[in-house]
């Protein structure tokens, strides 16, 4: 082996190390990549505290409140994408 690489020329010598660098430095930056960020960040959870005495009306009338804050957000967000989707249109697309 020694013999066969003494009588090669500067070339193929540099094409036999790059021909081995370059899928080491790939291997290494997936190893590296694989390494950061794979701890998720702390989630956040906020929960409502009820009173255990709170009746039923109250409850009725705090989902209805609830109910067209959502429907008030669902008709912003419709609006939002008709607004877009005429202009769109404008453009013929």
């Amino acid at each position: 082996m020694r013999e066969f690489w003494r009588t090669r020329p500067r070339h193929q010598w540099l094409a036999a190390t790059l021909a081995i660098l370059i899928p080491v430095g790939i291997i290494l930056a997936f190893y590296f990549d694989a390494q950061t960020n794979i701890v998720p960040p702390e989630q956040v959870i906020y929960v409502n505290d009820w009173p255990a005495a709170r009746s039923d009306a109250e409850i009725q009338a705090k989902q209805r409140q609830d109910q067209a804050r959502r429907e008030a957000l669902e008709r912003e967000r419709r609006e939002q994408f008709q607004r877009i989707d005429e202009g769109l249109n404008r453009l013929g697309i």
